[in-house]
């Protein structure tokens, strides 16, 4: 009779491939998954009777900003959000913003520290095109020269060579957004040669989306390299039921041999920094510039009027759905204004919005967070149902009232979109959260359960499990989530925390 570390017994299995529910015995030993049959004969140190629950791989968020959440000293981020809903893997760097090879170096320096910190669960991270350009190039709205261009494709190179696992661009956010399509095609190609994707938050995801979605697509098509977009939505008033339109088109691409994915979260509001409201050419030279711009009443009266008119080649947020639609969602020294909008403050101080957000930033030295409430449902809907989609939270752990996703993303899904709504199957639902993600980010041994792969596990009640996160208490935990297991330790049991850290950086 084998004996193990942990047993869990009575629970389905949904494997992560999305295959129907078998029945079966989940076992851990050395950090290592066994799958046994119903009745198979086994002891454990432990073991877990749980009838009525769903054993599944641990979740991998497909796209997070939680590169420096647990370095933070202080505290104040909301570092365990996450693997309380069951993630065991986050997928980080995302959006062009990583950390390294800044502040950190190189990929292994970001790896020590974060062993040196203490996880909970697993991180893997993207190098972020926008911090390379900052590295390499500065923050000046101009094209890179060969030489530079040559230079960011080194330092890539040697990450991705170490194990970051792809490439990401943000192309509305500076200084990322100065990059012409040529300029990102060469460190595409870069990532291509290494079999890692492309992965990118579009240049317009509003009334320009199904342009920026074709330059996404010729960079792939150019470089090589698969394709994945990030949070795929059609936002504001002007890009409003615009699903109807890509998602016919990914599909199509896909049918014709393109490797293009995408991912999604379960929310009509975004998060942000309010800083990315301002039009790209206030933010020439980096942020210092910016807050000089700020203090300007004539450079203020030029971003009110881009705002209004808009400019070319900028997915103009506020021209897109108003100041109404924007609230704060983290100013540290403003508690007071925090989930509240700006259209709001606004009218209650007698003010322009522009320089309610300008005092603002200003006060807070340009470190302000905002939601966005920019989508519509059934575009949400789109996106989830489609076979290519897979899950990311597109957490921003910031203190405030940080979006209630970073808390609540997998339970909502599971709980509303699978239990109450039906739009997906359960098992559909954990293949796009486990199974789909390991393979799109190279994570071997994870995000199916099979014998041999890495223990990290998560049990979970389906008639149970739902969020409870919301935009006035976006950190709360959710409810139904019985068991949660990273690298074969328990980190979360029955909602809360235990003392265990096994994760670590992972190397793609």
């Amino acid at each position: 009779m084998s004996h193990f570390d942990l047993l869990v017994r009575g629970a389905d299995i949904a494997d992560g491939t999305g295959r129907p529910l078998i029945a079966g015995q989940v076992a851990v030993t050395g950090g290592r998954v066994r799958v046994l049959p119903p009745r198979a004969p086994a002891t454990a140190d432990r073991v877990l009777d749980v009838p009525g629950h769903v054993v599944a791989p641990g979740f991998i968020d497909a796209h997070t900003h939680s590169d420096l959440t647990t370095l933070d000293g202080s505290g104040t981020l909301p570092a365990h959000a996450a693997v309380l809903q069951g993630v065991t893997v986050e997928i980080c760097g995302n959006c062009g913003d990583s950390a390294f090879p800044a502040p950190y170096p190189d990929f292994a320096a970001f790896g020590r520290a974060h062993a040196a910190a203490g996880r909970a669960n697993h991180l893997a991270a993207l190098v972020g095109h926008g911090t390379l350009r900052g590295a390499v190039v500065g923050h000046a709205a101009r094209a890179a020269t060969p030489d530079e261009l040559a230079a960011m494709c080194r330092v890539l190179d040697e990450a991705l060579a170490s194990g970051a696992a792809g490439l990401s661009t943000g192309l509305i956010y500076t200084p990322g957004s100065f990059a012409d399509t040529a300029e990102v095609t060469a460190l595409a190609a870069v990532a291509a040669r290494h079999g890692k994707p492309y992965v990118t938050h579009l240049r317009d995801e509003m009334s320009q989306v199904e342009a920026a979605l074709d330059e996404a697509v010729r960079i792939a098509r150019d470089s090589g390299a698969a394709l994945h977009v990030s949070h795929h939505k059609t936002a504001g008033r002007h890009g409003w039921g615009g699903t109807e339109r890509t998602l016919p088109h990914l599909r199509r691409l896909r049918a014709d041999g393109m490797d293009v994915t995408c991912d999604v979260y379960p929310y009509t509001a975004g998060s942000t920094a309010l800083a990315a409201m301002l039009p790209p050419w206030a933010h020439d030279g980096g942020q210092d510039r910016l807050l000089e711009r700020l203090r300007d009443a004539g450079q203020r009266a030029r971003m009110r009027a881009a705002i209004a008119d808009g400019v070319a080649g900028w997915e103009n947020t506020v021209g897109n759905g108003g100041w109404d639609r924007i609230s704060v969602a983290g100013a540290a020294r403003h508690p007071e204004l925090q989930g509240r909008t700006i259209a709001d403050i606004a009218a209650e101080r007698g003010a322009d919005a522009v320089d309610v957000v300008a005092e603002l930033l200003l006060a807070e030295a340009g470190d302000v967070t905002i939601i966005s409430h920019s989508m519509r449902e059934d575009d949400v809907r789109r996106v989830l149902a489609v076979p290519f989609s897979m899950i990311g939270s597109d957490g921003v752990p910031k203190p405030g009232l940080p979006h209630p996703r970073w808390a609540g993303t997998f339970a909502k899904v599971l709980g509303h979109y699978v239990r109450e709504l039906g739009l997906l199957t359960l098992p559909e639902a954990v293949h796009k959260m486990t199974g789909a993600t390991a393979a799109r980010f190279g994570l071997a041994g994870r995000g199916v359960l099979r014998d041999g792969g890495h223990a990290d596990l998560v049990v979970f009640d389906p008639a149970a499990v739902a969020d409870r996160a919301t935009f006035a208490e976006p950190l709360l935990a959710p409810s139904g989530v019985r068991l949660v297991v990273v690298a074969g330790a328990v980190v979360v049991e029955d909602g809360e925390m235990t003392s265990a850290r096994p994760g670590q950086v992972l190397a793609c």
